[in-house]
């Protein structure tokens, strides 16, 4: 395919949303995995607290518990994170609602605890984590079940374009959003790669490898009205590229301002 029909198709397969759709998005700050730290897990309650009081933003992670509730954990597995080892996948929300955080007294939280801590008091950003080789209905479905009824500014995201599709198609109300990294992924086949991906999830907003700015497929589309976020700013020269590149920096440690 000529590269010069990338963006004509662009417009055409993945229309840019209202500009009022995406507006509480421009100018936000968001903390990644919530404020955390020594003593203060990622995607923990104390973190996502921690964030609050600042008045930032929250990101955080989303999976899917064995009896199909959308719980808030990074990794597939439990032992980075936790004394247990496994797969988060193979517990009950109960279960996992009763294994505590390393470092803290905080036990891994359902994503309704969430939304009920954060109350619309500041944006979030929700990260649906799936799997390439498994289907995403179940999870997304999870996760539009507790979304339901909540008021407050809020995005989905995921790498998997399939996620923000499904919710375009069964959750349009929602604004969703394609994460992306240039990662290894930048030759040719990779730029091609990205508008496929773009044209299947039809997002809202971009999320962006803070490591690939300035990037001329990011551009390109933030030029034409799709919001560009980017992940993750750690330090003083990440906050002043998203500022010169990006719409809403998703921050940690030294990259908090």
């Amino acid at each position: 395919m000529p590269l010069s029909l990338l963006s004509p198709l662009d417009r055409w397969l993945s229309p840019r949303p209202a500009a009022s759709r995406v507006e509480w998005l421009k100018g936000a700050s968001f903390a990644h995995r919530g404020l955390h730290g020594a003593g203060t897990p990622e995607n923990s309650p104390t973190a996502f607290a921690a964030a609050i009081e600042r008045g930032m933003g929250i990101e955080c992670d989303v999976q899917k518990s064995s009896d199909d509730q959308a719980v808030v954990f990074h990794d597939y597995e439990l032992d980075r994170l936790t004394a247990e080892t496994g797969k988060l996948s193979n517990r009950s929300a109960d279960q996992l609602g009763q294994i505590i955080l390393n470092g803290s007294g905080d036990a891994i939280p359902a994503l309704r605890k969430v939304l009920d801590q954060v109350g619309g008091r500041v944006p979030i950003l929700i990260e649906v984590k799936s799997r390439g080789d498994r289907p995403v209905s179940a999870l997304c479905l999870a996760v539009r079940r507790v979304l339901e009824g909540y008021r407050g500014p809020h995005g989905v995201m995921s790498f998997d374009p399939r996620v923000a599709r499904w919710f375009a198609h069964h959750a349009p109300l929602t604004v969703r959003g394609l994460v992306v990294t240039e990662e290894n992924d930048k030759a040719l086949i990779g730029r091609i790669r990205r508008h496929f991906w773009l044209w299947i999830a039809k997002p809202d907003f971009l999320a962006y490898d803070i490591r690939d700015l300035p990037s001329r497929f990011a551009a390109s589309q933030r030029k034409r009205g799709i919001p560009v976020a980017t992940w993750t700013v750690r330090s003083a020269e990440h906050r002043e590229r998203a500022a010169d590149h990006a719409d809403a920096p998703i921050a940690e440690g030294a990259g908090v301002a």
